[in-house]
């Protein structure tokens, strides 16, 4: 979360950045900074209170030697009054404070300020244009959905019937491109320095809640029945930037990087009738996912480096691509500054989103309290967290079916890919 004390600090500049967002979070703003205002006005009463109070205890036993008993109960009555009193504030500091919690866990980190400002992706600024070539055709292009259902290595209505709409059954060579795009990315990780992890599917709501998927996009998780709060996790984000949550780091062992391959589950609540054609926008899918933990001057070099890698991917595989800073109104909810990487899509004459890279500055460290101690001496500070997919292994695998088909219908696997996935080439029936 944001901190409330640079909100009410500052309360015209946070509220000023969250409007770049969404206008009406100035006014979820501007409520917090009332309600924190009644909180510190009942805080200082009950301290008030309480001085008084602890000043006539010491009151009683003097007033007793010297009036007697009787003078002596009067003031025990004052201070009793005194302590309903000191209640009453207590409760209500109570509910303030867990109002102002609730909206505090709703509101969204700030913009960086050199994030584009408007309201949706039409504000959104390519900053690196494509620099492969895109493939020509002597044909008109299929897509991935068409071309894997004749090859018979994608079957989206064995799929359906299994689970239902959006998901979607590999076989054979497409089972094999599946799992040799994630052992190609896992490797490419590994050897720029993350350490892989291969965390659970199932998390607790509380690793939720410091990441920022709950309470506001709960609607968007698969919840499990039973006496334990868990979910399916909807990306490997989650349980890499829980893993050291509510620890203090010491500042020599930052930054540090991980990365791991999960599968990824969506309800895609509020996405009816988008992408409901092949592996573009599935319920169920693979991620190979990149996260570090940072100190904050170096978290805005470490995302230009990390959307880097994720780049490097998508260049080894010879896929064309362009990077995309998103505005303020096309951001995650958790984000401070966010690239996006588009893929060539050949049938849809567009690109497309392939890989989502974030600075989360403090904003989830605060809500799992993560920090790190300063080497100087001078204390802690909330470690930086930074996310992004490294990359999507479904969409790669679109991308590829797309990109590199044949006018027979075949599929050239990318040269970088071969050594993993076998042979050259994906044809019928082979």
């Amino acid at each position: 979360m944001i901190d409330i004390k640079l909100l009410v600090s500052n309360p015209i500049e946070v509220q000023e950045r969250l409007g770049n967002r969404n206008s009406k979070l100035k006014e979820d703003a501007a409520t917090v900074v009332g309600l924190y205002q009644e909180y510190k006005q009942e805080l200082q009463k009950v301290e008030e209170l309480r001085a008084k109070r602890n000043n006539l205890s010491k009151q009683i036993g003097v007033v007793r030697a010297k009036e007697g008993p009787v003078a002596a109960q009067a003031i025990m009555k004052e201070a009793n009054t005194l302590k309903e009193e000191m209640a009453e504030a207590d409760v209500k500091m109570t509910e303030l404070k867990a109002q102002i919690d609730k909206l505090m866990l709703m509101i969204p980190n700030l913009p960086d300020v050199s994030v584009p400002v408007g309201p949706d992706e039409r504000a959104n600024v390519i900053v690196k244009e494509n620099s492969l070539p895109l493939p020509k055709f002597d044909f008109e292009p299929k897509d991935h959905h068409a071309l894997g259902e004749a090859l018979g290595i994608l079957d989206f209505q064995t799929a359906s019937v299994l689970s239902g709409s959006r998901f979607a059954l590999l076989r054979g060579d497409g089972a094999r491109l599946e799992r040799s795009l994630i052992n190609f990315m896992i490797d490419l990780h590994t050897e720029a320095g993350y350490t892989e992890y291969m965390p659970p599917a199932i998390i607790n709501a509380s690793c939720l809640l410091g990441t920022g998927q709950l309470p506001k996009f709960k609607e968007d998780m698969y919840h499990l029945e039973g006496e334990e709060d868990q979910y399916l996790i909807s990306t490997a984000e989650i349980p890499l930037t829980n893993l050291y949550r509510g620890q203090i780091l010491q500042e020599k062992d930052l930054p540090k990087a991980f990365t791991a391959y999960t599968p990824c589950f969506r309800k895609e609540a509020g996405a009816y009738g988008k992408d409901t054609r092949g592996l573009i926008r599935n319920h169920q899918f693979n991620k190979v996912e990149m996260v570090w933990l940072s100190k904050p001057e170096n978290s805005m070099e470490i995302l230009e480096k990390m959307t880097l890698e994720a780049e490097k991917v998508l260049k080894t595989l010879g896929l064309p691509y362009q990077r995309v800073l998103l505005s303020s109104g096309d951001m995650g909810f958790s984000a401070a500054k966010t690239y996006d990487l588009e893929v060539w899509f050949p049938s849809q004459n567009c690109f497309r989103e392939i890989s989502s890279c974030s600075n989360c500055t403090d904003f989830q460290a605060r809500r799992m309290n993560l920090r790190y101690k300063e080497t100087n001496g001078k204390g802690t500070q909330f470690v930086h967290t930074l996310n992004g997919s490294g990359i999507a292994v479904g969409r790669t695998f679109a991308a590829i079916l797309e990109n590199y088909q044949q006018k027979d219908g075949s599929i050239v696997i990318p040269e970088a890919l071969r050594p993993y996935f076998g042979k050259d080439k994906i044809e019928k029936n082979a």
